[in-house]
């Protein structure tokens, strides 16, 4: 043991750590993985292997220095090693269409509805293992539209070979038959994103989906099912934690009663009462409608908690086979505690954006190395705009500059207090502070990606695992300083603390102008109580609240609690009120940096200490 080096040692003690389940920030650092399971206790000693195999043989000295001075953290770190990406908006259509190879056979393209969306999860399954973020699909509306028109030709067929009598309608029939496969393709769907595993078991693939503005009759009728599916929930009637879902919200589409789909957007309202999802994305805001060319493909789509992929210097500016390629998160807590001064604040933080650059820069070299055989679905199969010409030898520089490159920030609200003494919630004058920094930081992005040609970009960065790391660092050495390093979280990015009492109107005209600076991503929350299962009109106000400050992306936090012993829904304090159910007989399903986890054992003591904290935002 004495000759072992600090390293090893270091590693030796997580791994006492985890399997005597003695460091919770470790074991559960991320909620969608049940760290005490088998696999996921495999996943997390290979997890922690690679993560110091990358720090010691990977990063540059300068980056491991800031790391050590809790400066700099690079996200995903244990899978630097591997070369994967972040995520990907994977073209869903275009692998129906042609059909595609898993690594174990060819996929022909389905005939019928069901088989459509049986292989749109066998695609997720398969991508998931291919890179360590989330994944997408921009516009399912329309990518599986065709299939319910197959489907619908195919029972009128039937139907019209059958002695039916004159006056039967047999389209009407044919419409009905179809609906009824769309719903059950629509809940097979729902079953195998919260079933089916990969990563060796681990964990459920991180799923999102868009949708929303596809007027035809298939692409509306997929919707409605798809809403109705996650209403009713699991077969217990759980709420399904994935897919993530997106309704895109635009005038002349869903979101006036004359729209054509406007009857969607009001039984995404209903259906995000009940399961909280959907989220909404707003493609009027002005910093997404510049990409609007009138096509689906053109809509600007998000993945997950907030990423957005849509800029393009080196090429078409849509997400459709994009990512991001990486991204690194600046403490801005820590800058704000080693400054005397705004100033120093400033020339603190130029510094670190410098060595951030630096340090996404030599990842995307070592990323762009590797070779498209390492990566056979994902770049072999047109996943990854482009990856199709690739050869299995070939590097991969060429199909991975469509993707992003990101710095994000945590903490802006107790950087501000540290420097002010309150926080942009708290002052006008320290909002309009806030914007400069965060601006400041758009435009060395912006100006990276002039001078480099490559897709640098700003996302607000969504601290799981991160926002305790941080904080108990800085503690250490400032100690516990009020509004800043007094609770066992940091704020996420631009966020108005979720302790501060605050009108939801306020959080939201606050918050909105960050979304056009945070072009890599971006959201805002507004938490509100059980009762919006029965008033759906206040969510309505809410969601046209955000469409008219330009949030770019937004979603609403409310209490969704199901007693497991009877299946009671609704809003439970401790034991149901109907059975009597103790509480630990009680899922509480509540949003974590932008999914849901219906386990409260899953989350990290920092995560679990924010939740607690939360208020309702009036209105």
């Amino acid at each position: 043991m004495n000759d072992l080096n600090s390293g090893t040692r270091q590693l030796w003690h997580s791994f006492h750590d985890m399997i005597h389940a003695s460091n919770p920030d470790l074991l559960q650092e991320n909620a969608n993985v049940d760290g005490k399971s088998p696999m996921g206790l495999m996943g997390k000693f290979g997890s922690e292997s690679a993560r110091l195999y990358a720090y010691d043989k990977l990063l540059s000295p300068e980056t491991r220095e800031a790391m050590k001075q809790n400066i700099l953290y690079p996200h995903d770190l244990d899978f630097y090693a591997a070369g994967t990406t972040t995520c990907c908006q994977i073209p869903l259509g275009k692998l129906l269409q042609g059909g595609f190879n898993t690594g174990h056979g060819h996929m022909r393209e389905p005939k019928d509805i069901k088989s459509a969306m049986a292989l749109s999860s066998i695609i997720l399954q398969a991508n998931q293992n291919q890179q360590h973020g989330g994944q997408a699909f921009p516009m399912l509306d329309a990518d599986l539209a065709p299939y319910v028109q197959k489907t619908y030709d195919q029972k009128l067929r039937m139907l019209e070979e059958l002695p039916l009598d004159e006056d039967f309608d047999r389209e009407q029939e044919a419409w009905r038959m179809t609906e009824r496969d769309v719903y059950q393709a629509c809940e097979a769907f729902i079953h195998n994103a919260n079933s089916m595993h990969s990563r060796g078991g681990g964990q459920v693939p991180f799923i999102s989906v868009n949708y929303g503005t596809d007027t035809s009759v298939c692409g509306r009728m997929l919707i409605r099912q798809l809403l109705l599916a996650t209403q009713r929930g699991l077969g217990n009637g759980e709420t399904p934690i994935f897919p993530i879902q997106i309704f895109k919200v635009k005038l002349g589409v869903n979101f006036q009663p004359d729209d054509p789909n406007y009857d969607l957007y009001k039984l995404a309202l209903e259906t995000t009462a009940r399961r909280m999802f959907p989220n909404f994305a707003f493609l009027d805001t002005g910093f997404n409608k510049m990409y609007d060319q009138g096509t689906r493909e053109s809509e600007v789509c998000y993945m997950g908690c907030r990423t957005r992929v849509m800029g393009n210097v080196n090429g078409e500016e849509n997400a459709i086979g994009r990512g991001n390629l990486s991204f690194t998160t600046i403490n801005l807590v820590r800058l704000a505690l080693m400054s005397v001064s705004s100033e120093d604040f400033d020339q603190l933080l130029a510094e670190t954006m410098n060595l951030a650059v630096k340090q996404l820069l030599e990842r995307y070299e070592y990323q762009a190395g590797r070779q498209a055989g390492n990566f056979r679905f994902l770049y072999s199969q047109g996943v990854w705009r482009g990856g199709e010409y690739l050869q299995s030898g070939d590097h991969l520089e060429d199909v991975l500059r469509q993707g992003t490159l990101s710095v994000g920030f945590i903490g802006l609200a107790e950087a501000l207090t540290a420097l002010y003494g309150e926080h942009h919630g708290q002052n006008a004058k320290l909002q309009q502070r806030g914007l400069e920094i965060i601006g400041m930081m758009r435009k060395r992005m912006d100006r990276e990606m002039e001078e480099r040609g490559l897709n640098f970009s700003l996302i607000a960065t969504p601290a799981e695992g991160l926002s305790g790391k941080f904080v108990k660092k800085d503690r250490d050495q400032f100690g516990s300083i009020p509004g800043v390093t007094d609770r066992d979280y940091y704020t996420n990015s631009f966020h108005v603390p979720v302790y501060y009492s605050i009108k939801a109107a306020e959080k939201i005209s606050i918050e909105a102008p960050y979304h056009e600076l945070c072009n890599a991503g971006h959201i805002t929350y507004v938490e509100v109580d059980g009762s919006v299962i029965h008033n759906t009109a206040a969510l309505d106000r809410i969601i046209r609240c955000m469409a008219e400050n330009q949030i770019g992306y937004g979603s609403i936090n409310h209490p969704v609690d199901r007693c497991k012993s009877c299946g009671h829904s609704g809003i439970i304090d401790q034991d149901c009120p109907v059975c009597g159910g103790a509480d630990e007989q009680i899922e509480r399903i509540r949003r974590i940096t932008g999914y849901l986890v219906g386990d409260m054992e899953k989350w990290n003591p920092a995560k679990r200490a924010e939740e607690a904290d939360r208020i309702i935002h009036g209105k």
